[in-house]
Parts: structure tokens; sequence; C-alpha cells
């Protein structure tokens, strides 16, 4: 079985998910094989925190060059997650 931490990566930390911050949505990397309730337990277990909903978007994977060497880096799942209003909000994206 698999830890919560093996399903949330890391956060995602741009302009739009800090904005979206505000609003107590927060966004993260999440494992390929990772659905809707496996990323909502996992939020709920390690930041202690009640999740409202759970949006997931496949990121595909951008084809890079390097003179006449064609590859192609990984593809990726983003999680953003929404909280409820009586929730507390995530202590992490609050020091950036």
């Amino acid at each position: 079985m698999r830890t919560p931490y093996d399903v949330i990566i890391k956060p995602v930390i741009s302009e739009t998910s800090m904005d979206n911050a505000q609003i107590k949505k927060y966004t993260f990397k999440v494992a390929t094989n990772a659905n809707k309730t496996e990323v909502k337990k996992a939020i709920e277990e390690i930041f202690e925190v009640q999740v409202d909903k759970v949006n997931i978007m496949n990121v595909r994977g951008k084809i890079k060059r390097m003179g006449k060497n064609v590859g192609k880096t990984a593809a990726t799942k983003k999680a953003i997650v929404t909280l409820t209003d009586k929730s507390k909000e995530i202590e992490f994206f609050q020091g950036l």
C-alpha cells in the first residue's frame, strides 16, 4: 500500500498557484497513477485539513532539442486541491 508521501510529490510554486492560495486552492505535483480519492486522502492526512474538491490534469512531456539530439521530458500529473471554508490554511504556502 502506498503512503500519502508516495502520492504527493511536491507543491507547485508559481504566480498562478500563489494567487489561488489566497482562495484556499493549492497546486501539487502528484504521482502519475494517483486518482482524486487518493489525492484527497493524502492531503487530509499530511496537512490535517478538510478537502472540498480535487481537480486533476495530465501534463504532457515537452519535446526538447540540444543540437541534433531530440529528447522528451517526462509526463506529469498536477492536482489543484480546494479546501472547505471551515478548514485551516496550509502553512507551507503562507510563508512564501
